[in-house]
């Protein structure tokens, strides 16, 4: 038995609205390609994030429960709770990835992407890799109802056949009607039960074993349909 009941863990505010969390979602995958259409060789980092936050403001988001980060390069293998290095510049041939948390009125949205610039067939098959292991593990979940433990195990077996390292650091977490921490803050990785659609985010993470660059993509636990 999960150590907080899957009726806890997966319960949701008076706010909560399908139609509210699949805006919120949407709007969330609207901004992450408008400012990753807006990143460059040449940009700083720091620069990237600070036009990420003007991207969502001019949207009409609100910046919410995470801070706005856009990773570059030798950053991107970082865990997210930990600062990147500062000054890093966008080469000509290399990888960024985005992670935002807007919210949209009532509702929460996290979303992140990996973007490759110039060309790089390493990156661009880690970028790739790290949206379709996503989608491997959604199809898991969809098929055969596992636990959160058991997606995350699965992620990290699919990640290493695919060569690259899964960043346990990023679990996945509940997502909601705003703010899901006063709700449930455990992570999906540890969640005993089968997870709920529109409840979850999955977080994938993946590195080269080396640990010269990553990946990231993290989206809505949804069927299919919610997709299109």
């Amino acid at each position: 038995m999960s150590a907080v009941p899957a009726s806890v863990a997966e319960r949701v505010g008076p706010a909560f609205s399908v139609d509210g969390m699949l805006m919120a979602r949407n709007k969330t995958r609207e901004a992450i390609a408008e400012i990753a259409a807006r990143v460059a060789p040449g940009m700083v980092e720091e620069d990237a994030v600070e036009m990420a936050k003007r991207v969502m403001l001019d949207a009409g988001l609100a910046l919410s429960w995470h801070p706005t980060r856009v990773r570059f390069g030798r950053n991107t293998i970082k865990p997210m709770k930990q600062a990147s290095e500062p000054g890093v510049i966008l080469q000509e041939n290399d990888i960024f990835f985005i992670d935002i948390a807007p919210r949209v009125n009532a509702w929460e949205g996290d979303g992140g992407a990996s973007f490759v610039v110039g060309q790089n067939d390493q990156y661009e098959r880690c970028a790739k890799d790290a949206e379709l292991l996503f989608h491997e593990v959604r199809g898991i979940w969809k098929q055969r109802r596992l636990t959160g433990q058991a997606l995350y195990a699965e992620a990290e077996r699919i990640a290493k056949s695919m060569g690259w390292e899964l960043n346990f650091d990023l679990p996945g977490h509940r997502v909601s009607d705003f703010p899901h921490a006063t709700i449930h803050t455990g992570s999906l990785a540890d969640f005993e039960a089968t997870p709920s659609a529109m409840r979850w985010i999955l977080e994938i993470h993946v590195r080269d074993p080396e640990k010269r660059f990553g990946a990231f993509f993290e989206d809505m636990l949804l069927e299919d349909e919610d997709y299109l």
